[in-house]
């Protein structure tokens, strides 16, 4: 009552091909894990020098800042002493012209 279709070789060739099978799908994964770590290595050598880059501006901008803040600083103590001297030397200016005309 021994069945032939079912030999011994041919249960040991289907248990072959599942491990070979298995393998390939794990080499492939392994494949695209790699890809993605090359991928993720590009990304990350971008991300340094762009942050390597944004420091220098930052430090730029840092300057800059104190150049207008120190533009602000002298264009009020010049509009500042304007219009004191405008109030004060104005009143003057205008009595004094109003005597030369007499």
């Amino acid at each position: 009552m021994s069945n032939p279709t079912r030999t011994p070789g041919a249960s040991h060739t289907r248990l072959s091909t599942v491990p070979t099978s298995a393998s390939a799908s794990k080499s492939r994964q392994l494949s695209h894990l790699h890809a993605q770590l090359a991928q993720l290595t590009a990304h990350m050598s971008d991300l340094e020098n762009l942050l390597r880059m944004t420091a220098v501006q930052a430090e730029g901008m840092r300057g800059l800042g104190g150049y207008a803040g120190g533009m602000f600083m002298a264009a009020s103590k010049v509009l500042g002493e304007e219009t004191a001297s405008g109030a004060n030397g104005g009143g003057a200016q205008s009595a004094g012209g109003k005597q030369g005309e007499k």
